[in-house]
């Protein structure tokens, strides 16, 4: 038989979560739940740093920056999962998935990046107090979140289209409810050395250094903190760091254990629990974290919520 020169599969067929048609219901309902959450509390998120003055500093600029990401991140996968949960054909034509394996990836690598910014934003807060607004400059804090979309978006291209110039010769069934990258090229049929050798390499820019970056910044941060006197200065200071920590561990802790090692001994639904909880659940908890131990975004989201109903009184 002649090479193939072009993927023969056409369209790949997800398992998902269930055959059961009782179980995907619920499981319908429960995601809408957590998709409505999501968009609700980081919309929120987002128009009150837009429209409370107090909030217009680095910290909720990236904050903001956050927000967004997650509502792009959660929306490129969530909406045709809920789909799936409704039908029993689950496919996604191959031109669909690698788009869909584009975005998803350009996302949540940005975020990666973002939490490596806002790291070091709490490192200048804490360290360098009195030059913190020349450090941290509008400029600074544009020119970062730049820097993370177009390292989002880089591995993003380099990796779909790694993804793309595989062979797919027969088997199209994806054990996963989405395009994700891992589990796209365990399907193929052509030599994947290059894709995983890709993979570990992205694992290391985006993730390892990242996570070097947001160390280290606690390290001095926490040094910063013990050598203040007062107890109470010591409590204000590290409580502007703590939801900032919440959500690093949060993101870090699951993507980074289905990332880094690509040849994982892990079970197909293993990983997907895992992009479940990075890809629907930490996006939903990410609002609520900073809401709730926030003080000025609970002042904020208060206002709000006190215009709208003297709006509609």
């Amino acid at each position: 038989m002649g090479q193939i020169n072009q993927s023969v599969v056409k369209e790949f067929v997800f398992v998902g979560f269930s055959k059961e048609q009782g179980t995907n219901q619920c499981l319908f309902v429960v995601v809408l739940c957590m998709y409505l959450t999501t968009l609700v509390g980081n919309s929120l998120i987002i128009i009150a740093i837009h429209t409370d003055a107090r909030l217009s500093t680095p910290m909720y600029f990236f904050l903001g920056n956050l927000s967004f990401l997650d509502i792009c991140f959660t929306t490129s996968v969530v909406p045709q999962l809920l789909v799936h949960f409704l039908t029993s054909h689950k496919t996604i034509s191959f031109s669909r998935c690698m788009a869909q394996l584009c975005i998803s990836l350009t996302f949540g690598s940005t975020e990666f990046i973002l939490l490596a910014a806002m790291a070091y934003d709490r490192y200048v807060a804490v360290c360098c107090p009195l030059h913190y607004k020349v450090i941290m400059s509008k400029k600074v804090c544009i020119q970062l979140v730049l820097a993370s979309w177009t390292g989002g978006f880089l591995n993003a291209v380099v990796q779909t289209g790694f993804t793309m110039h595989l062979q797919f010769c027969s088997f199209n069934t994806i054990n996963h409810f989405a395009c994700e990258v891992l589990a796209v090229i365990k399907l193929a049929c052509s030599d994947r050395l290059l894709n995983e050798i890709s993979l570990m390499v992205a694992g290391f820019i985006i993730l390892l250094i990242p996570c070097i970056v947001i160390i280290l910044s606690y390290i001095y941060i926490i040094h910063a903190i013990l050598s203040i006197r007062s107890s109470q200065g010591r409590y204000r200071a590290f409580s502007t760091c703590t939801s900032h920590l919440m959500v690093v561990t949060l993101c870090y802790g699951t993507a980074a254990f289905a990332y880094m090692n690509p040849e994982t001994s892990a079970s197909p639904n293993q990983d997907k629990i895992l992009a479940f909880l990075y890809g629907v659940i930490t996006p939903m908890f990410n609002p609520l974290i900073y809401s709730l131990r926030n003080k000025e975004v609970k002042g904020a989201l208060g206002k709000i919520a006190g215009k709208h109903i003297s709006a509609e009184s």
